[in-house]
Formats: structure tokens, C-alpha cells, sequence
């Protein structure tokens, strides 16, 4: 049973009466550089180690891996104390990193599952998707590779897109999580390779829709694109006019709160909302018996925030090239607030 959220007529103007809804929070985290200590060969691994330049040992693993499980333990509490029933992560680079997340004295009560496939990425850094088996049962997922086009990357391979369909308070959900190619070696030249990630989930939500119009949909990740960028509005099909949506198109609520200035992380003094979720449009009717979208957030609280130096204001991370901050991460999180009307007996 979900926990019940009472919403009135202040909350949300459609309805004429207040009454109770089930609510199930959506959320991604990019964990910046989520390592074991373990030398695995790849690229930049090494680096992670207590013998590597960052001087990366069990303990800073330990701190690390308390700091995130503080992060998520508060994402979305104050509409539902269970938090995240579905958490997008990327920058993991193993099972055993989100083990130990889960199993963290912050987040054990939930009893998180997660879902990961280790990818050929070449900093090894890959994608998964954290859940709450209270609200969400895995039917069926999958890795999606990204094809890159030549000169896209200074690497051969990118990070995997990850398919999870499953059952969201009984009812089927789509969920991808991605962490496409970075703006490395700048924006334009680097641009061809998000394009890349965009057509590759484009192409798989197109099948869906085709097979049932209205979908159930969560497209979340780490974009290094903003809401208004050509992968996200091109190549998604992304639009954040609900009222206008067109069939097959995307609503990307994150557009509002772009042209607004607020970010997920910044970089040389701006701030870029490169970490956004986006949903098909059968998570729009708030009519409907099923779920439907009722708000987003950026997840910014005062204790994420580095408060001196050259970069306050920003978000507080683990480190600063190899010096070792004991941050959180880069990145701030985003979540979604789902709801869904309880019986009127309930």
C-alpha cells in the first residue's frame, strides 16, 4: 500500500474537492564517480584506488557512500516519507557500490533493488535504476547500446541506456535511464554523440507508443544537455507545452525552471540543468485513474551547497581534481511527484 498523500483545492486547482491520493516519487542522482577501491583495468579506475592519485581507500569509499545515502534518504520525504520509489543513478561503477548504497543504515527500512549491467564505458562509470519493491515490481529490462558516430567521442563506446518495464502500484511503467556522452571537447563537437543517445531512446519509445498510445513513460538522466538543446527538443521530441502536446511527443516540465536560471550543477560561474526526467503523455490527464504528473523539483538543500572558495554557490562535492572535499556530488538530484486518487473508501 502506497502512502497517501491529502492534497486540496490549494494544491491543485482542477479539483473541486479535497481528497486523499497515493503518491510515488521519481527521482535521478548522477553520484559523481561512485567507485570501489578496487583496481578493475580500466581507464581512470586506477585512480579510485588507496594507491591512485585521488588516494581513494575505504574510508573515503564509507564517507562517500554515507554521504549519498543521506542525499536520498531526504529526496521526496516531505510528500512521502518513503522517498524514491524509483531512483535513476549513473556515474556506478559496479553491483557492489549500489550494495552497499542500499544496504546503508539510512536506506535499509526500504529494502532498495536495484537494476544494473556493466557497460563498455571506458571510465567503466555506468547507469541503474534503485526501487522500492513496496511500490514497483520488475517485469522485464535490458541494456540499449548507443551506436557512436565517428569522431563523436574520443572513446569507441559510451555508457549503455538502461530499459526497466515494470509494475508501478499495478500499473506499467517504461523507465529509461541514461547518462549520455559528455560536452568533452566542446559543445558542437561533442554533440553528435547525445544525438546518438537521443535516437537510440527515441527509437525504442516510438515501438512503445506504437503499441499503446498512451504509454506509461519515464525518460530520466543526465543529459549534458539543457531542456531547450537539440537532442532534447530534436531528438527526444521533447516539448514542455502540455496543453499542446502532439502525439508521440514528450513533456519535459524542467523548461520552466531552465529559462528561470536554476540548474543541477554549474560550471565557470553558470548553471546548467543538464539532470532532468522526462514522461510521456499518458502521465498528463489528471483526470485519469492511473498516475499522473503533479509537480518536479531540483533537490537543493543548504548542506549540499559548498559555502567558500572559488566555487560557492556550487554544489559540494567529493573532490576538486584529487584533492578530497567530502562533498556529495557535482551534480544535485531532480525528482517528480506522481499521484494517483485512493479509492474514496481507503
Amino acid at each position: 500500500m502506497l502512502i497517501l498523500a491529502v492534497i486540496g483545492t490549494c494544491c491543485i486547482s482542477t479539483f473541486a474537492q479535497p481528497r486523499k491520493y497515493r503518491s510515488a516519487i521519481v527521482a535521478f542522482y548522477n553520484l559523481e564517480n561512485f567507485y570501489d577501491t578496487v583496481f578493475h583495468g580500466r581507464y581512470d579506475d586506477e585512480t579510485f584506488t588507496p594507491g591512485g592519485s585521488k588516494a581513494y581507500t575505504s574510508a573515503v569509499l564509507n564517507e562517500k557512500t554515507t554521504r549519498l545515502a543521506t542525499v536520498i534518504s531526504q529526496i521526496g520525504t516531505n510528500i512521502n516519507p518513503d522517498g524514491p520509489a524509483l531512483l535513476g543513478v549513473s556515474e556506478v561503477e559496479n553491483s557492489a557500490v549500489l550494495q552497499l548504497l542500499v544496504q546503508h543504515p539510512l536506506l535499509s527500512g526500504r529494502h532498495y533493488r536495484y537494476v544494473h549491467y556493466d557497460s563498455k564505458d571506458a571510465r567503466g562509470a555506468d547507469v541503474a535504476l534503485l526501487y522500492n519493491p513496496r511500490y514497483f515490481r520488475v517485469l522485464k529490462s535490458r541494456p540499449l547500446y548507443v551506436p557512436l558516430p565517428e569522431g563523436a567521442k574520443t572513446a569507441a563506446y559510451t555508457r549503455d541506456i538502461l530499459w526497466v518495464t515494470g509494475l508501478l502500484n499495478e500499473e506499467r511503467v517504461q523507465v529509461f535511464v541514461n547518462h549520455w556522452p559528455s560536452r568533452y571537447g566542446g559543445e558542437k563537437k561533442s554533440e553528435p554523440g547525445r544525438m546518438a543517445a537521443a535516437l537510440t531512446v527515441r527509437k525504442f519509445v516510438d515501438t512503445l507508443i506504437r503499441q499503446n498510445p498512451m504509454a506509461k513513460i519515464i525518460v530520466m538522466g543526465d543529459f549534458n544537455d539543457e531542456p531547450v538543446n537539440n537532442s532534447i527538443v530534436t531528438g527526444m521530441q521533447a516539448t514542455d507545452n502540455a496543453a499542446a502536446i502532439k502525439m508521440g511527443q514528450l513533456y519535459n516540465p524542467w523548461v520552466p525552471l531552465y529559462k528561470k536560471g536554476m540548474g543541477s550543477l554549474a560550471y565557470q560561474d553558470a548553471w546548467s540543468l543538464f539532470d532532468q526526467i522526462l514522461i510521456a503523455e499518458g502521465f498528463l490527464d489528471k483526470n485519469q485513474s492511473g498516475f499522473f504528473f503533479y509537480k518536479n523539483a531540483v533537490f537543493k538543500k543548504d548542506y549540499l551547497i559548498e559555502n567558500t572558495g572559488a566555487y560557492k554557490g556550487y554544489p559540494l562535492r567529493s573532490y576538486t581534481g584529487d584533492v578530497y572535499r567530502g562533498g556529495y556530488s557535482d551534480h544535485f538530484p531532480v525528482y517528480m511527484v506522481l499521484l494517483k486518487k485512493a479509492p474514496e473508501r481507503e
